[in-house]
């Protein structure tokens, strides 16, 4: 049975730009194929920056991509999945 994909958008919040920023990136790159859009805004008055990702994969590859991006020291991510 093939599994059906879902689009969701994948919220991630980042503490430390300067020490996640490359981990982070490379992250998005392996998972690339099912990265539709991506959206970033540094949240200056609270050091951080918030990254929005609109994602059009398997609950697997969702889940994935969340899990790995949540397992970076000083990154919370979570998922809405939508469709």
């Amino acid at each position: 049975m093939e599994k059906e994909n879902k689009v969701a958008v994948i919220g991630i919040v980042v503490n430390n730009r300067e020490e996640t920023s490359k981990r982070v990136n490379d992250v998005l790159s392996d998972f690339g194929s099912i990265i539709v859009g991506r959206m970033g805004v540094p949240y200056r008055e609270k050091e951080i920056s918030v990254i929005s990702i609109i994602v059009d994969g398997t609950n697997d590859e969702i889940g994935a991509l969340a899990g790995k991006l949540g397992n970076i020291k000083g990154i919370k991510a979570k998922v809405a999945l939508t469709y």
